[in-house]
């Protein structure tokens, strides 16, 4: 079995500001540690449950956060960011079985997750597609359903698992923290770990093919930005449209055109 891994870290367990996530800071690598400790745990879930090649996408930043050397050897990297219309999922082809999402967060506007946020923190307010408020688990799980392989597993903040399991149930997700407001409870780590390994194996196993996020047929996309100039220069992008001093729209029936707009747009 052949296994996709992509990888955030606004969503592991105790995680709340936004200096912890950012390498330079005093406390990144407090939480870098945190952050390849669920990743080598999803691993494990994943070889249990018979993976024989897991390739996993550093997604998060400077996509320089995870040590090779501390993953397990049927794993192979992808650091950096190679410039695609797929961003954080890189790498990914029709060839795998399945994809695994691990420190994954809300979207944006969300008061679950003191740092939720949809591909940018600096200009995007909002992001809808077909009037849902999208995350970064959406986008990228379309991207996985548009080359039809199906989603297996998430772990992240409630909010967002609450978000994963309406869009199909059968996707094993795993609760790694419960934002409040600016704040965060959290499990002790341990407990995470040892969730995400079991909850990686099961999300393996059985019929994967119940595991697709729906792929709608047509895509009508709205973006708000927080600066209503980003707005203004985002709408001259072929296909878009300003619908308000704040915001764009963009209409498809491919979504791989999307994932164009969003790479120039976001």
């Amino acid at each position: 079995m052949k296994v996709f891994m992509s990888v955030d870290i606004e969503g592991i367990n105790g995680i709340c500001s936004w200096d912890e996530t950012e390498r330079g800071e005093a406390r990144y690598l407090e939480f870098q540690a945190e952050l390849q400790r669920e990743v080598n745990a999803a691993c494990k879930g994943a070889l249990a449950a018979g993976a024989t090649e897991i390739v996993i996408k550093d997604a998060h930043d400077s996509a320089r956060n995870l040590n090779c050397l501390d993953l397990p050897k049927e794993a192979r990297l992808l650091r950096g960011w190679v410039g695609t219309p797929c961003s954080m999922m890189a790498g990914l082809d029709e060839s795998f079985d399945a994809v695994m999402f691990v420190g994954y967060h809300s979207p944006s506007r969300s008061n679950q997750n003191s740092l939720s946020h949809t591909m940018n923190t600096t200009r995007v307010f909002e992001v809808k597609i077909n009037g849902i408020q999208t995350s970064e688990f959406y986008i990228n799980s379309l991207y996985a359903s548009y080359l039809g392989v199906p989603v297996a597993f998430l772990s992240g903040d409630k909010h967002l698992t609450e978000l994963v399991k309406e869009q199909n149930e059968n996707i094993e997700t795993v609760v790694s923290k419960e934002g409040v407001h600016g704040g965060v409870i959290s499990p002790h780590p341990s407990i995470t770990w040892s969730q995400i390994e079991e909850g990686a194996k099961k999300g393996l196993q059985g019929d994967l093919s119940k595991k697709m996020v729906p792929l709608p047929k047509k895509f009508k996309i709205e973006i708000q930005y927080k600066k209503h100039n980003d707005a203004y220069n985002a709408s001259f992008f072929p296909g878009c449209k300003l619908v308000d001093t704040d915001k764009i729209a963009f209409e498809t029936n491919d979504y791989y055109k999307a994932l164009v707009m969003f790479k120039f747009c976001l």
